[in-house]
């Protein structure tokens, strides 16, 4: 059942959609980095709904699902994920995932092809090296001032968050179990997505080595593209128009991909075309 309440639209226990679409577009459907909640993907949204049908996964532990435990296995979360989207399946749908939610995103792929029986429209995986590269740290084991330490480190975080230790104490349990969902995954030995992916990375993200990241073209069947902003990990805080505009750009090569190669389109929302996602990439940008 589709409620109303502090979120435009909650679909479900796991997704969000903050803005209506205001075209007949695909949908795009957005997972946020270790710690990060829907709100995280608000920016984007509101970059992205003129063309494109753009819902968020919520995880448990936090904002909303605050009083439910976390999960702290990438492939059950992505189990959770890639059933609470069983009514988009046959839509025409591309997923985004910055950090975790970029292998995330690629784990949800996988189970959603094989389900609908053919590749999804396209992936847009963010922040993250190749399922192959292990994380290299055991970041989820530190104690709590080492731990609050990386975070701020990284950037991504509120500061005023780090400094409030009653906030703190109620984040920690999922930021740990997303951090230890990452550092104990293991790859998938050969499997691969059939749709396109296209992989972002912050060009001072010293956290994801340029030969790993690379390696994403060895996870699809199909096209690999590859871009780089100004930024570190959190490149996408500063960059919102610029990462939109990248990905409607990649959105409309998935879209009209898919119509030629004569994807199905369901009757009551067929995709947008590429000529319809087109106007949307003549915006202007503003100068950085």
């Amino acid at each position: 059942m589709t409620i109303t309440r502090r979120y435009k639209t909650v679909h479900n226990a796991w997704i969000r959609q903050f803005h209506d679409p205001g075209a007949d577009g695909p949908t795009l459907v957005c997972f946020p980095h270790a710690g990060g909640s829907a709100s995280a993907h608000l920016p984007l949204s509101a970059e992205l709904s003129a063309a494109a049908e753009v819902l968020i996964a919520q995880y448990p532990g936090r904002q909303d699902r605050l009083a439910e435990p976390a999960v702290d296995d990438l492939r059950r979360m992505a189990d959770h994920a890639a059933h609470a989207l069983r009514p988009w399946r046959n839509r025409p749908l591309a997923l985004f995932g910055h950090s975790m939610g970029a292998l995330l995103a690629y784990e949800v792929a996988l189970r959603l092809e094989r389900h609908r029986g053919r590749p999804l429209a396209g992936l847009i995986v963010s922040g993250r090296a190749a399922p192959s590269v292990p994380f290299g740290r055991r970041v989820h084991t530190m104690d709590d001032e080492q731990f609050t330490g990386h975070l701020a480190g990284l950037g991504g975080t509120p500061p005023e968050l780090l400094a409030d230790k009653d906030l703190l104490a109620m984040a920690l349990p999922s930021l740990r179990a997303d951090y230890k969902a990452v550092e104990t995954y293991q790859d998938h030995a050969g499997h691969k997505v059939g749709c396109p992916i296209s992989s972002y990375c912050g060009k001072q993200d010293a956290g994801v080595p340029r030969d790993g990241f690379g390696k994403w073209a060895e996870y699809t069947t199909g096209r690999h593209s590859a871009r780089l902003f100004d930024g570190g990990h959190f490149y996408l805080q500063t960059r919102e128009r610029e990462v939109g505009r990248a990905i409607l750009q990649d959105l409309t090569a998935f879209t009209a991909r898919d119509t030629a190669e004569g994807e199905p389109r369901p009757t009551a929302s067929p995709a947008a075309s590429a000529p319809a996602l087109a106007p949307l990439l003549q915006l202007p940008l503003p100068q950085p």
